[in-house]
């Protein structure tokens, strides 16, 4: 695992923000945020030595692991504040105190992300232990439209995706999933580049919802 840490230091790219080792000087509540955010994902990956199962996204958004270092999970999910979806913090990790790295002046309750909340709720409402699953991105850290400024996502370009398959080789050579599930037809494409054989589902945003809790369980099943 100390490879794949190792591996989310090193992009340098322009209109990219690694949550794990840079400072968002306009949003962060302060300078210890990127070891906040290191240490959650740490805990995060932790608790989830034994898991079965990888979901790989498209990269990293600014409404979720921009902010708490955990891909496809947003702060209102770490705040408690999704109880009502039946996601609690304790899903996420329980060996350390979940915190918030913006500002409250930014967003009061804390980021929330359509797309975390949609893939958490569909798993715990389902019965599923979330220690089975590790979220990924095939672009690990967060595109952003440099005319909008930071709080904006894009699709990342192929340099930039090509930079993120190492991140991508070096988790996989730490965990022992025994699948993986691209989250979209972007991911899909990135993992068949490397080699990975992966099953797809819709990626629910764009009103792709109700075909990926569908499809999802299907994949998990084997039944699709």
């Amino acid at each position: 695992m100390d490879l794949f840490f190792k591996s989310l230091q090193t992009a340098k790219l322009d209109n990219v923000f690694n949550p794990w080792f840079c400072h968002d000087v306009e949003n962060d509540i302060d300078s210890d945020s990127p070891a906040i955010r290191l240490s959650q994902l740490k805990q995060y990956m932790l608790e989830r030595k034994n898991a079965k199962y990888l979901l790989v996204g498209e990269a990293l958004g600014y409404q979720g692991g921009h902010f708490t270092g955990i891909a496809m999970t947003s702060e209102r999910i770490l705040l408690g504040k999704m109880r009502h979806k039946s996601i609690t913090p304790g899903h996420v990790f329980s060996g350390i105190e979940p915190r918030r790295t913006s500002m409250p002046s930014v967003k009061k309750d804390g980021f929330t992300e359509p797309t975390a909340t949609i893939v958490w709720e569909r798993l715990i409402t389902s019965g599923f232990d979330m220690r089975d699953f590790i979220l990924w991105n095939a672009l690990p850290w967060h595109p952003y439209k440099p005319e909008k400024g930071i709080l904006s996502n894009r699709t990342p370009s192929q340099n930039e995706f090509e930079k993120g398959k190492p991140v991508m080789l070096a988790l996989l050579q730490s965990v022992n999933v025994s699948k993986v599930i691209a989250v979209g037809e972007k991911s899909r494409i990135q993992l068949g580049e490397m080699g990975i054989d992966a099953s797809m589902v819709r990626h629910p945003a764009n009103g792709g919802a109700p075909k990926f809790r569908e499809q999802i369980i299907q994949v998990i099943k084997n039944k699709g």
